[in-house]
């Protein structure tokens, strides 16, 4: 598989391959050479030989392995791979569609911020149908095995003749491809393979802030080839890059069906973290519950798993007469509660933050509850946020922050909602 890098004992690998060492030497310092971990003196085997802790899930580098790369060009015939989505793109949408083409064409990185539910993945159909015709290799990952599994399937219905395959923790055994839609460690395992690399949700974790991500991701990628990066969230940090390095900025701040983000509502919840043991604040919770559940099914957000199992078995009683479920990253059975909640299985579903972007609800409203726990950075309650009025007709959807503490992120979550909703305006007025 071109671009596919192996792990060999030095000297074993095929002849005609690209070969690199799997530790490097910097003026003596030990540096893994697949994700680029800097390696401590304590980290040795045995007999004396430095190995990399960083990326041992996906086999033991050491001094005495190298990287072997299938760099045998893949003859991809250039062939007409038609788009047969059905739906129809704003004239925004059409804008940056066009863009991203213009990316492609002149081979130039790319930013595109864009509100949540602007609907980014058909924005891509264009480009990603102009990659197939041309033969490259395309990759599209995200953090999130969620994300990749909501995608995966719009792919395969735009491109039903495209080669695409599925690859995460969870998903399909390595097979030949040209669009591959993987989580962000995949990428771990390639070097100098994709022309055209898409980075969906880089702000979110695990990829935000990890240095073994970020050096996966500019070695997947050919040396001719470029990057675009899709958020509703962009950092600091990405911003900056962008401008540094000269990338092409695309924005977007209206959502497909032309409503405003919905702007989040306050409510005092005081010793919220003492819920689950609380009569009253239960009752509190409930009555805000029943309340959102006239108009919508209802995503409740905990900061904690363990708080979140305990407040699922307490809140219970006091919503008996619906179904109520909970999510989150341990739970082996969160993708069919998950395609449970968007058939209309479930009425509450409580969730941890694995649930903050990259999935789609009809007819939701939001509560977080702790919204000023630490976990809940401005990024992460605006993306929550945007879980609302992404499907189908306007249902009045609501969005409540629970605290008891107004932290800056809090508060500047609903300055930024705010702030696109006023650009969005300005997007109109031109």
């Amino acid at each position: 598989m071109q671009g596919k890098q192996e792990l060999y004992p030095k000297g074993t690998g095929p002849k005609d391959a690209h070969t690199r060492p799997g530790i490097a030497f910097y003026k003596g310092r030990p540096q893994c050479q697949r994700c680029g971990t800097w390696i401590a003196e304590n980290c040795r085997l045995e007999n004396g030989a430095y190995f990399c802790p960083g990326c041992l899930l996906l086999g033991r580098v050491t001094e005495f392995h190298e990287l072997v790369t299938d760099v045998t060009p893949i003859a991809r015939p250039k062939e007409v791979v038609p788009c047969v989505w059905s739906g129809t793109l704003t004239a925004k949408q059409a804008v940056v569609a066009i863009a991203l083409k213009e990316c492609l064409d002149k081979r130039q990185n790319a930013l595109l911020w864009a509100v949540t539910g602007s609907g980014k993945t058909e924005m891509l159909f264009p480009m990603l149908e102009q990659a197939f015709q041309e033969g490259l290799q395309v990759a599209y990952a995200t953090p999130r095995i969620d994300v990749c599994n909501e995608v995966y399937p719009r792919l395969r219905q735009a491109f039903p003749s495209g080669g695409i395959l599925l690859r995460h923790s969870q998903g399909e055994e390595w097979g030949d491809f040209q669009l591959l839609v993987a989580t962000t460690h995949q990428l771990l395992h390639f070097y100098r393979a994709f022309d055209l690399l898409i980075i969906d949700e880089s702000d979110a974790f695990p990829y935000v802030d990890n240095p073994v991500l970020h050096q996966a991701s500019r070695l997947a990628v050919k040396e001719q080839g470029i990057t675009v990066h899709l958020t509703a969230t962009p950092s600091r940090e990405l911003k900056q890059k962008r401008e540094k390095e000269n990338w092409c900025l695309l924005t977007l701040f209206q959502r497909y069906h032309k409503r405003p983000l919905v702007v989040p509502e306050l409510c005092f919840m005081e010793n919220w973290h003492k819920l689950p043991e609380r009569k009253r604040g239960l009752k509190k919770l409930a009555r805000l519950c029943e309340t959102l559940l006239k108009d919508n099914r209802l995503l409740l957000f905990c900061p904690q798993i363990d708080y979140l199992k305990r407040l699922e078995q307490a809140l219970q009683p006091y919503l008996a007469q619906w179904r109520v479920t909970s999510v989150s990253a341990r739970d082996e059975k969160r993708q069919e509660k998950i395609q449970g909640m968007r058939e209309g299985e479930w009425d509450v579903l409580l969730t941890s933050t694995v649930l903050e972007r990259g999935v789609t609800f009809a007819n939701v409203s939001v509560v977080v509850l702790g919204a000023d726990h630490e976990v809940f950075t401005k990024s992460v309650l605006i993306q929550i946020a945007g879980r609302v009025d992404r499907l189908g007709e306007y249902r009045h959807g609501r969005v409540v922050f629970c605290y008891q503490e107004q932290t800056y992120p809090l508060r500047q979550a609903i300055v930024e909602i705010k702030a696109i909703n006023r650009k969005r305006g300005q997007e109109d007025a031109l």
